[in-house]
């Protein structure tokens, strides 16, 4: 067990996060996504061990693997004799068979209290609404609506938006009723996608966390063994970028998952970075990329080899 971790405060909310979060998605097991299998009991294990840990935030979603996140969180908390008061349990509202109607958002919210175990749920995003109609979320009595209604009836105590395609977020970002703002993908080594609606969201004082800082598993390891970045194939400057990087990192003694974790964590409008990891033994060596030294001329390498706008996720976004 390590010493406490240093907290910081998550924009105005009057919550406190640790540098990193884990992440999750793997706890539930997607091995369309990752590629393996997680047990229910290695899940459990691996987050009571993180209550252990310099790690205080946990992130998770009502949508992971049909809550089966939620559900081994929920259990392990409850072995725990309940959350540490100085831990926090974000997760997400999601839609289910294309319903993301405002019964649905208080569907959502009464699963991830029944299958965590919480009364009150510190923080919910309106997860991934890039993917449904704007109008139709944002309409009288819609899924907007019932998340707000949650918060003033004091079943959740802060609201966040959390999702990718950053013109969309931005969308929901103006409407101005969000706490916090979590993006995923948008703001790594390879891709700044995020950058403007970043620094919108510090200079509105939210609260910002920044997730998938891998791309997905391709920048880790000391080789490139993924074309995939973001959930697609990366183009081929973003392969090119990536293979350089490694070399660089090479040269300077340290791993390209090092530079992605440490990349996220050294900047100062970021509150806490979200990483996934679904082995106990994996936990000490991401805490230590959280806070690896690494000279100024490492940063300056890597980011002259940022590949060109044109090349992010949304495409030309500054």
């Amino acid at each position: 067990m390590t010493g406490p971790a240093p907290l910081r405060a998550l924009g105005g909310t009057g919550l406190a996060v640790s540098a990193l979060t884990l992440g999750g998605a793997p706890l539930g097991s997607m091995p369309e996504s990752f590629g393996y299998e997680v047990g229910e009991q290695d899940a459990v294990d691996l987050v009571r061990a993180v209550l252990r840990s310099g790690i205080r935030t946990i992130d998770t979603a009502n949508g992971y693997s049909e809550g089966r996140s939620e559900q081994r969180i929920g259990r392990a908390l409850r072995e725990e004799d309940g959350l540490p008061a100085d831990a926090l349990v974000v997760t997400k509202v999601d839609a289910r068979d294309g319903d993301y109607s405002g019964d649905r958002v208080r569907r959502s919210l009464e699963e991830s209290r029944a299958r965590l175990g919480l009364e009150t749920l510190p923080l919910v995003h309106l997860h991934d609404p890039e993917f449904h109609d704007f109008a139709t979320m944002t309409a009288p009595g819609g899924a907007v609506d019932a998340l707000v209604d949650a918060r003033e009836r004091g079943q959740v105590a802060h609201i966040g938006l959390a999702g990718g395609d950053v013109h969309q977020l931005r969308r929901y970002l103006d409407l101005g009723v969000f706490e916090v703002l979590l993006v995923h993908n948008r703001w790594t080594l390879v891709d700044r996608s995020a950058g403007p609606l970043i620094e919108e969201a510090a200079a509105r004082g939210l609260g910002v966390m920044n997730a998938a800082v891998l791309g997905g598993g391709i920048l880790t390891g000391t080789r490139r063994t993924s074309d995939r970045y973001g959930y697609r194939t990366a183009p081929r400057a973003v392969l090119h970028a990536v293979d350089r990087m490694h070399d660089v990192c090479r040269t300077h003694g340290t791993d390209l998952g090092t530079a992605a974790i440490r990349f996220s964590t050294r900047e100062p409008r970021i509150h806490t970075t979200v990483v996934g990891i679904s082995k106990q033994q994996r936990i000490a060596p991401t805490l230590a990329a959280s806070t690896a030294d690494l000279p100024e001329v490492f940063w300056d390498e890597l980011e002259a080899m940022l590949p060109s706008p044109q090349h992010w996720l949304d495409a030309g976004a500054r």
